[in-house]
């Protein structure tokens, strides 16, 4: 049974910050980790990308300096969001990419359709 869970989300003021975790059971964080969100009639976005495999991240342009992708040991994996704005409200999803990969490329693009396994999301809301 793989289970991927993420917590941590909550209410915060503009400019404040979270810590996101998702914990994983019957599979190990070792290939490529991705976090992404979704808010109310949007897309479907990825927001973060940790390859295990070669240790390289990614962050798209609109949270690039503000979140960090980090992961402690095998089993869980963060999100640090700081300077958070009103447009980072959103539910954010946990995924693992298991592979295959292409052209040596870990983390970029950031493909939903490359991760088979999703958490449940964590509602993230940012208002003042």
């Amino acid at each position: 049974d793989v289970q991927l869970q993420a917590s941590g989300g909550g209410l915060v003021q503009p400019g404040g910050s979270l810590r996101l975790s998702c914990a994983a059971s019957g599979l190990s964080f070792d290939s490529v980790i991705g976090w992404f969100r979704q808010a109310p009639g949007k897309e479907r976005e990825g927001v973060s990308c940790l390859s295990k495999i070669d240790g390289t991240t990614y962050y798209p342009s609109s949270v690039k300096g503000r979140f960090t992708i980090s992961s402690d040991n095998a089993k869980t994996v963060y999100l640090q969001m700081s300077n958070l704005k009103p447009e980072d409200t959103a539910v954010y999803y946990c995924a693992v990419n298991v592979g295959p990969y292409y052209n040596g490329e870990y983390c970029w693009p950031i493909d939903a359709s490359e991760y088979t396994h999703w958490g449940q999301g964590t509602l993230v809301t940012v208002s003042s």
